[in-house]
């Protein structure tokens, strides 16, 4: 016998009508309707209220997240500022120019003129810094609006303070 006959009769079979069934018709499962119909609703009603909470504290956990950073950047900024020589040491009023420049994109910060209200605090002093040198701090301190607060997760406002302290350039 040829090895060719020898590997054809593997591949295919002697009988290939026994291979293939199509007397039998495949069984399709019939769904209750009545008994099933209103569960995906009724889970759907429990699971939303757990959505929503959850956006919105990501929503606003995002908000606080933002004005933090804000807050950093622009005491970092204003510290910047008034650390450019001896004169600028203590120029509360451009470092809070500086700041409010740095922050008017956050919420609450839309008629703010000055850096001595309750919404934004900033302070900008001369002292000596760790080096026996003189130095600048900044503080600056922003009350921010939370969207929706949750009692004892989420407050309504919370109040960011950042301190910077530099070296004066000479």
């Amino acid at each position: 016998m040829p090895i060719r006959s020898i590997a054809s009769s593997w591949v295919q079979p002697a009988h290939p009508e026994e291979c293939s069934s199509t007397d039998a018709e495949p069984v399709v499962p019939t769904r209750r309707k009545r008994s099933e119909g209103g569960n995906s609703v009724v889970e759907l009603t429990f699971i939303a209220p757990w959505l929503l909470f959850l956006f919105v504290g990501a929503v606003d956990m995002g908000f606080f997240t933002y004005s933090l950073v804000a807050v950093e950047n622009a005491a970092r900024i204003a510290a910047e500022y008034t650390s450019q020589g001896p004169t600028k040491v203590a120029d509360q009023f451009n470092a809070c120019r500086m700041v409010r420049l740095e922050l008017a994109m956050l919420p609450n910060m839309a008629g703010i003129a000055d850096c001595s209200n309750s919404t934004l605090t900033v302070t900008a002093q001369g002292v000596t810094g760790p080096d026996l040198k003189p130095a600048t701090s900044v503080s600056v301190t922003y009350k921010g609006v939370g969207l929706i607060p949750i009692p004892g997760l989420l407050p309504g406002r919370l109040t960011f303070t950042r301190n910077v302290r530099m070296r004066v350039k000479p």
